[in-house]
């Protein structure tokens, strides 16, 4: 079921603290503004490619990514150390495969994919997971918000459809997206989200070095840094279909573990974690 994409996504709501607007340089290097093109028409014509980072997906990935080319033609799959047959599926269904020889977690399979299509020249990347908790039917969404706003980091939100989610995952995602906000003095509905869309020229700014999941929080605490606008589109999330069990308990943990880190850091502290 597809989310409506009638809804402007909104910059996220601050917290207490004044208005950030996209930075024109970071470390010296110029990002661009959305004010800088002309409108939606121009937006239209930009290039864009899906990007899905997977492991062991070897039954789900083909038919996800013959799905998703519905949408979006450029599809890249970053096969992150699967033993089984998930890059030669995800090949024959028509994507273009990066691999990992070994197991290395989400966030460097993120890494890898940000930097291949930075090196392609697409000019927005819009990212899902290949376990189909995420609906190639709502890609439309992002591909309006973003032609439509040109913010260039789009969260999607499953928290507008929150009885779809397991209570487990509901409970600890409105935590984890609570502490987040306040971390960062703006307020995401859905911070554990991995449906998003960036545009590419922000990508070297937001890469992360958490190698789990805890990367796409870490990704959204280097955004705020800089200063780089983002938005959240409404989803549904999928959770009929099977999929490997999340340890949500261990999410929990690592996020903490990274709150800790970034407080250190930020005041000057060298952190152990």
């Amino acid at each position: 079921m597809r989310a409506e994409c009638g809804d402007t996504p909104g910059r996220a709501h601050k917290l207490g603290v004044s208005d950030q607007r996209a930075v024109d340089t970071v470390n010296g290097d110029r990002i661009i503004r959305a004010e800088e093109y002309n409108g939606k028409t121009e937006r239209a014509r930009q290039r864009k490619c899906i990007l899905v980072p997977v492991y062991q997906e070897g039954k789900p990935i083909g038919p996800l990514v013959r799905k998703i080319r519905e949408y979006v033609s450029d599809v890249v799959v970053v096969d992150d150390g699967s033993t089984d047959d998930t890059a030669a599926q995800a090949r024959q269904a028509g994507a273009y495969v990066l691999t990992h020889p070994e197991n290395m977690g989400k966030g460097v399979a993120l890494n890898t994919g940000f930097r291949h299509v930075r090196d392609r020249n697409y000019d927005y990347v819009i990212c899902l997971d290949g376990n189909g908790r995420h609906n190639p039917a709502d890609i439309p969404c992002f591909i309006d918000a973003y032609e439509r706003t040109g913010i260039p980091v789009l969260i999607g939100n499953r928290m507008r459809y929150p009885a779809l989610m397991p209570r487990s995952h509901r409970v600890a995602n409105r935590f984890l997206s609570w502490l987040l906000s306040v971390t960062m003095a703006q307020y995401i509905p859905d911070t554990q989200c991995g449906f998003r869309l960036y545009r590419c020229d922000v990508l070297p700014f937001v890469e992360a070095h958490e190698n789990r999941f805890a990367a796409e929080s870490e990704v959204l605490l280097h955004a705020v840094v800089r200063g780089i606008r983002v938005g959240a589109v409404p989803i549904k999330a999928v959770y009929g279909v099977k999929h490997r069990e999340t340890n949500v308990m261990l999410v929990v943990w690592r996020f903490v573990a990274l709150m800790l880190r970034h407080y250190r850091q930020r005041h000057g502290r060298r952190s152990d974690w």
